[in-house]
């Protein structure tokens, strides 16, 4: 604080309400309303009462410590914890920690989303689907809730089929459907059964846009993408370009749909995301979908006693089976960011499918390459000028010359039409691919405007090798990711070509021809864990000590996923307008156990959380598909290694066996235990040895 010697009061509250405003979570001595009753838990005019009475309490402790006006309670959360969100200067948070009844503030550290062919992979058809009685009955009676960026109620994977009614009783379950900006009331269909919106903490810390609709509403695509790949309806195609992928099924496609849009295109907050869970907790989901959350552990406290994972202990204590994306920071160790044995984390693996593209040059030589693109007219049966973009900049005029816009194909201005119309351009990944600057997008544009025949990106030896994903084009593309193959195509493109006394191109004479990309193949080397994919060991706090708990769980497909997709989104213009995107992540791992989860509860509606989590982990296999220890990508392309626990947990999740297990092991709230230079925090519902006390 500046000029301690000054005694004028005034000066020290000038300084105060200069200071910024930031979301802290609190939470309070007390027992949560969800646990007055051991029973499983309805609404009804007793837990009313009891929620209106905490609600009250938490305003009163926030009037006697904090001068009216000066704070924002932001949420009370009064079921599943008994405490609130609030929006509050850092000098009035420490005042919050001293107030009688407080156990912990902490700091709001934001909430980022962890980003057909599975079900196959996975057994369910001829397995799970079989004994459930086919997909049209595969998760009746489960409700399954999402936190996430809401839903596309119009997607045909959440259509309710009039032909094929539910007939299962989800009484146990009581939602709302709350509209607004293209959410109206038919969205609850039948199979999205509820929908809710919570906006509170985005709206305190952020300016939203028009693309924030204040309604359930998907305009991010990722919410509609997690739920299709547990719970979307079976059999929907997937087009997009106008091209045929095949079928898309969620994993369970008869569950219900909860929905709790918590993250918005513009932010995401862990104050919106807990206020989410708590309320799919009230309204008695099944099953927790998390692939959204804190993507870093906690400044001030340990891993597993941060707010967010407090909730999640406390909706698995109220009988809720908590699914987690493990993270998507890999293939570092100790990454992973679900931390906590009470709720199961998921990394992300590859199938057997992939999609593979090729440049075929003029001298019979066929490059690899990676790219979800039509063929160039003719296919390989018709060759088509190269050209390398640096070769095509125009002769005259003012315009940038830059290295990101000429060679990374950025800037249509500064190509010359007249010689890239109707060519392949060779665009190369140099320096603003590699911080960000530069984008797909603007090739695609590039290449639509000046008209290229088609564009392919290749690696850059001063970069190295590259991560390339497919991605649909509208425009014939190819991306080459190795630089060795990248050498190839400048090897024969300088044989080709005849240059002047100055270097400039006088007979631009390769040629060359882009290949079908977006045709699947099968019956690769199967599950890798992918790079991106978070590992262990787990930590338990920000300095990185070592946690007793073995992290990730266990691991799913998450590489290269077609699920829904939302034509609002406008996040990544490549998929702008789509209804269905191949998306990777540890995200899209979650939900295929998310709904194989559903499919076991289904089978045993008697069991506990802990049994459905000991079931999925006793019988997943540590083996793949030839028989061999699973393997994990390195840092290279190209390089892999055998697994160990810290990068697949107890293996890749085997629906078949899991629904029939032979024995669970259950473990109660008492079975959590956390050891620390020799002192024992022991967890029952919460930490003890903290203060932070629920029972």
């Amino acid at each position: 604080m500046a000029r301690m010697a000054c005694p004028c009061p005034d000066v020290y509250v000038k300084y105060e309400l200069k200071e910024e405003r930031s979301l802290y979570l609190v939470l309070l001595e007390g027992e949560p309303v969800a646990f007055h009753d051991p029973r499983k838990l309805e609404l009804n005019s007793e837990i009313s009462q009891a929620h209106a009475k905490r609600l009250d309490s938490h305003d009163q402790l926030l009037q006697r410590t904090l001068e009216i006006g000066s704070y924002s309670k932001l949420y009370s959360f009064k079921h599943i914890v008994n405490g609130f969100a609030v929006h509050v200067t850092p000098s009035q948070a420490e005042k919050l920690k001293d107030a009688p009844g407080v156990k912990m503030v902490e700091r709001d550290r934001g909430a980022k989303l962890m980003t057909t062919y599975t079900p196959h992979f996975l057994g369910l058809p001829q397995g799970v689907w079989t004994q459930e009685g086919g997909a049209k009955n595969a998760g009746e009676g489960i409700v399954i809730g999402f936190v996430d960026t809401g839903i596309d109620p119009l997607h045909p994977s959440f259509a309710n089929d009039p032909l094929n009614p539910f007939t299962s009783n989800i009484s146990h379950f009581s939602g709302a459907c709350e509209t607004g900006p293209r959410f109206p009331p038919s969205s609850c269909n039948g199979k999205i059964v509820s929908a809710r919106f919570f906006s509170a903490g985005a709206q305190a810390v952020a300016t939203l846009t028009p693309m924030d609709f204040l309604s359930p509403i998907d305009a991010v695509g990722h919410g509609s993408h997690v739920a299709s790949t547990a719970a979307g309806n079976a059999g929907v195609p997937v087009v997009t370009n106008g091209f045929y992928y095949g079928k898309a099924s969620g994993m369970a496609p008869r569950a219900r749909i909860a929905v709790y849009k918590a993250v918005y295109p513009t932010v995401g907050t862990i104050t919106d995301v807990v206020a989410a869970m708590d309320q799919a907790v009230m309204d008695g989901v099944d099953i927790l979908t998390l692939s959204v959350g804190p993507d870093e552990p906690p400044e001030d406290t340990l891993t597993f006693l941060s707010v967010f994972d407090v909730f999640m202990l406390l909706a698995q204590r109220a009988g809720v089976f908590v699914v987690q994306a493990a993270g998507n920071n890999g293939p570092a160790p100790s990454t992973v960011v679900s931390y906590s044995p009470w709720a199961v984390g998921v990394a992300a693996c590859s199938t057997d499918r992939n999609f593979r593209g090729s440049l075929l040059l003029g001298n019979g030589q066929k490059v690899g390459g990676v790219g979800l693109s039509a063929p160039t007219f003719g296919g390989g049966l018709f060759l088509h000028k190269l050209v390398l973009a640096q070769d095509a900049v125009k002769a005259n005029g003012t315009f940038p010359r830059t290295p990101q816009c000429v060679e990374e194909c950025q800037c249509t201005e500064s190509l010359d039409p007249n010689v890239v119309r109707g060519s392949i351009v060779i665009c190369t990944f140099s320096a603003g691919f590699s911080n960000d600057t530069s984008t797909i997008t603007a090739i695609t544009n590039t290449a639509r405007t000046l008209g290229f025949k088609g564009f392919a990106l290749v690696a850059n030896p001063t970069y190295g090798d590259f991560i390339a994903e497919p991605v649909p084009f509208a425009v014939s593309g190819i991306m080459i990711p190795k630089v060795a193959d990248a050498q190839i195509i400048s090897r024969y493109y300088e044989q080709q070509i005849r240059r002047n006394e100055r270097g400039f191109v006088t007979d631009f004479r390769a040629r060359a021809a882009i290949g079908e990309g977006r045709v699947a193949s099968f019956g690769g080397r199967a599950p890798i864990v992918s790079r991106f994919s978070s590992r262990g060991p787990d930590i338990i706090d920000i300095n990185k000590h070592l946690a007793d708990v073995l992290k990730p769980d266990i691991v799913a497909p998450g590489h290269q996923i077609w699920a829904a997709w939302s034509p609002l989104s406008a996040l990544d213009p490549l998929l702008t307008g789509n209804t269905f995107a191949l998306l990777s992540g540890t995200s899209m791992a979650t939900p295929h156990v998310v709904g194989i989860a559903a499919l076991i509860k289904q089978l045993n509606p008697s069991w506990t959380p802990s049994s459905i989590s000991s079931a999925l982990s006793t019988t997943a296999t540590k083996y793949d598909n030839y028989g061999e220890l699973i393997l994990s990508e390195g840092y290279d392309i190209d390089s892999f290694y055998p697994s160990t626990h810290f990068d697949v947990g107890a293996g890749l999740v085997n629906p078949t066996r899991a629904i029939d297990p032979g024995l669970v092991f259950i473990s109660g709230d008492h079975s959590f235990h956390l050891r620390r230079n020799h002192l024992i925090y022991l967890l029952t519902s919460c930490i003890l040895k903290q203060n932070l006390t629920t029972t």
